[in-house]
């Protein structure tokens, strides 16, 4: 190949930082199947229904069978997904009995929409008829239905950036837009370890418990696997190390005030690598329970509302379901 400034002046590799597929025009091909099997899981997960029948709420995904990429071709991203699903539900009747059964999806793929879904809820053969069973046909297949098209909207709109690079002397591509949440959201921009546009947001809840049963839950391993229901590695100490929900969340806690206030950096695996954001955790006694705040800054743009709720459902709405706070 020539060399810089020399040579056949058609060649352009210089004039791209990256020196790699110039224009986009070679086929490039990104394996997301481990991503989608996290992510389907923990929105499968925070799936709860609640009726005059009672509550339902999935409680365990056991077949994950299927792949998912996202190949580039001359500046076009071409989606290729494929899963087969199941997963265990709970239901607690309103006087009480609890029932157990199974739903499970068949034809998610990039060839059938949304409203195409060949989804089944069943009983376990060993249940009783419940009217919980038809709390789960419509209204739990209708939550079913919106998570998975959570899934492929992420999977298009936030996990491909990055795909299609621009050209030498093309037009720039336009910058991921950002929700405008006045009450939430911070509109300015931060850098917080490499250099990306970010955001902020705030997050109050009440839990039903004293300051130092919280504290506890957020540090402790044991507790950590108990409300994500997946094994978790949590060193809580000043400046231990945490890995959960199969690694798909990690970080670091840069300060420990005991039953008071708990600080990290936290960051999901997805992020633009070595990106930390920064959650600060206080905690109030208000008597019979306590009130938590939490700020989150430096989320990336275009990630703070799938940040929110996740922190709602699979920290906040766990420990609440798993303890009973």
């Amino acid at each position: 190949m020539a060399k810089w400034g020399e040579g056949d002046p058609r060649w352009i590799v210089e004039e791209r930082a990256d020196a790699t597929n110039v224009n986009n025009w070679h086929w490039t091909e990104r394996d997301v199947s481990g991503w989608s099997s996290e992510r389907l899981r923990q929105l499968l997960l925070g799936v709860r229904v609640e009726g005059p029948e009672g509550v339902c709420q999935l409680t365990d995904v056991s077949k994950l069978d299927g792949e998912a990429s996202i190949n580039n071709r001359k500046g076009k991203l071409i989606f290729f997904y494929e899963w087969q699903l199941r997963a265990s539900w709970l239901g607690t009747s309103s006087s009480g009995v609890k029932y157990r059964g199974t739903v499970e999806v068949f034809n998610l793929s990039d060839e059938n929409n949304m409203d195409d879904l060949d989804i089944s809820v069943s009983l376990c053969k060993d249940q009783p008829n419940t009217m919980l069973l038809d709390l789960m046909k419509k209204s739990g297949v209708q939550e079913v239905r919106r998570v998975l098209a959570d899934y492929v909207h992420q999977l298009k709109s936030e996990f491909s950036q990055g795909m299609i690079l621009p050209a030498a002397d093309g037009p720039k591509l336009p910058q991921p837009q950002t929700k405008k949440n006045q009450a939430q959201i911070s509109t300015q921009v931060e850098f917080t370890g490499v250099r990306i546009s970010t955001c902020n947001f705030n997050l109050k809840e009440t839990f039903q418990t004293s300051p130092d049963e919280l504290y506890r839950t957020f540090i402790n391993q044991e507790f950590v696997q108990a409300f994500t229901r997946s094994a978790a590695a949590v060193d809580g100490c000043h400046g231990g190390r945490f890995q959960m929900l199969d690694g798909s969340v990690s970080g670091q806690f840069t300060l420990l005030v005991p039953d008071q206030r708990i600080e990290m950096r936290w960051r999901f695996r997805t992020w633009p690598s070595e990106h930390f954001a920064t959650v600060s955790l206080e905690l109030e006694d208000r008597g019979n329970e306590t009130e938590l705040r939490m700020v989150c800054r430096g989320v990336p743009a275009g990630e703070e509302d799938s940040t929110r709720e996740g922190w709602t459902r699979f920290y906040f709405q766990g420990i609440k379901q798993t303890f009973g706070y």
